[in-house]
């Protein structure tokens, strides 16, 4: 007997539909978040009065100089607090490949295609531009990356009710794009290494695992210990966001006897809240206050770099994303689900050219030393991001009465058991339950049938012996 065919973008288990709502839930909070403090940043910056104040509190060094670590604010959003971002990263990642949909490699097929695709033509549309415009190519990487954050605060705003396999596959997507981002980053993206720092971190490293493995518990050992990791992977030249994403890789996030959540999840459970309302909304606030005066964004058209970056978010990567979706439908022999169309597909694909955090990281380490064009190209990135999301909102918009069916049915739960009936329609009991239901609902409408024939025989009775008084 064969098997039968596999769905493209299919309802999700619903463990997985748990886990994946409540990520998308805090995740979406520090999206909004993300955007008050992108547009904070953008106000402080480019009020005249107030904007060497910006420059001042964004260039404002502290931390021991004997470590290495006289760094400024901004640099420690971007070195720091990012750390914590990529941390998480790495825990999501671990657990899509233990637990999720990376564990089965079939299923894993679709997103790690899309998220490869969605990366490699925003690369190619942005080094076509500047090959034919005279531009530089070291900032290939910049329109690569996908902020989650972002598309999910986009999603709040707009308040469409997209079904949770799209949300679900968009979080994927984001998970394998940061994976990929954080190796642009590691291998593209340093410099000189200091062999011994690098050692020591290796080393920090490996006492993380070990104690990890014999279970040793307590913030109070892992937190010193994951910033010396950080210090000395700062100071090895390597990029210190890789001793986050190290870290997390680390953590078991798969659950044993007696477990209800593993070690991983838990973790992840209390840090999330931390890198999505506080590490990634101040990097935005310190990061994101370039000038957007009309003369500046007009000159985003015209530089090669610049329009490389914009044209890689808003076409790229829907175009990319959308493309390998397709081919690795059609290569599999996969189905779409017949509740989604491919223009569902193609709007979260434009969806995910949101790229903030992520692109502002990569474009400042791309264009190191050149402040005018690292401001233009975050200038490009912000531009390109609000673009995307712009589209995105109307051609989402324009299917969200179906999407709103498709919600409210994967919401239902007329049992009232706190598990939606539409994972419940091959369980005999749950039938059982609707017919008891339906029974006592019929049973009431008879009494009030029986009720209103009584009370409508008694008017017409009422009214004839009117009728008989009135001819006598």
């Amino acid at each position: 007997m064969s098997a039968p065919p596999r769905k493209v973008l299919g309802r999700l288990s619903l463990p997985e539909r748990t886990f994946v709502a409540d990520a998308l839930r805090t995740e979406t909070v520090g999206g909004v978040l993300l955007l008050i403090a992108a547009v904070a940043a953008l106000i402080w910056a480019n009020i005249p009065a107030l904007h060497s104040s910006y420059e001042s509190v964004s260039h404002y060094h502290l931390g021991p100089a004997a470590l290495g670590l006289d760094l400024s604010i901004e640099h420690w959003a971007a070195d720091g607090l990012l750390a914590v971002f990529f941390f998480v990263a790495g825990i999501e990642l671990k657990r899509e490949l233990v637990a999720g949909d990376l564990k089965d490699p079939k299923a894993a097929a679709l997103p790690v295609v899309a998220a490869l695709c969605g990366m490699a033509v925003p690369a190619l549309v942005y080094l076509l531009t500047n090959l034919t415009g005279g531009g530089s190519l070291a900032g290939w990487a910049v329109p690569t990356a996908t902020d989650i954050a972002f598309a999910l605060a986009v999603l709040a705003v707009i308040g469409t009710w997209l079904p949770s396999a799209l949300r679900a596959f968009l979080l994927t997507l984001a998970v394998v794009d940061d994976l990929f981002a954080i190796l642009i980053i590691a291998v593209f993206f340093t410099a000189d290494i200091d062999f011994a720092a690098l050692g020591g971190a290796a080393a920090g490293l490996a006492v993380f695992w070990v104690l990890l493995r014999k279970g040793v518990r307590g913030w109070y050992v892992y937190v010193p210990l994951a910033l010396v990791i950080w210090a000395l992977m700062y100071n090895s030249g390597v990029h210190a966001t890789i001793a986050g994403v190290a870290m997390g890789l680390m953590l078991r996030c798969s659950t044993r006897e007696g477990e209800k959540h593993s070690p991983g999840e838990h973790i992840e459970h209390l840090v999330r809240p931390l890198s999505a309302g506080l590490a990634v909304p101040l990097f935005a606030l310190f990061n994101a206050g370039v000038s957007v005066s009309g003369g500046a964004l007009g000159d985003v058209f015209t530089e090669p770099e610049t329009l490389g970056v914009v044209l890689g978010l808003v076409v790229g990567k829907a175009l990319g994303i959308f493309g390998g979706t397709w081919l690795t439908a059609r290569f599999t022999r996969a189905s779409l689900s017949e509740d989604l169309a491919w223009a569902d597909v193609f709007a979260v694909a434009t969806l995910a050219g949101i790229g903030f955090t992520v692109s502002l990281l990569i474009g400042e380490l791309a264009f190191d030393g050149d402040a005018t064009l690292t401001d233009e190209v975050k200038a490009a990135v912000l531009l390109g991001s609000l673009i995307a999301a712009t589209l995105a909102t109307v051609l989402l918009k324009l299917r969200n009465a179906e999407y709103r069916r498709l919600y409210e049915a994967e919401e239902r739960d007329e049992d009232l058991d706190g598990i939606p009936d539409i994972y419940e329609e091959d369980n005999p009991a749950y039938h059982l339950r609707m017919a008891a239901i339906h029974e006592r609902k019929a049973a009431e409408h008879r009494r009030i049938a029986e009720l209103k024939s009584a009370e409508r025989l008694a008017e017409v009775a009422g009214g004839a012996g009117e009728e008989d008084d009135r001819r006598a």
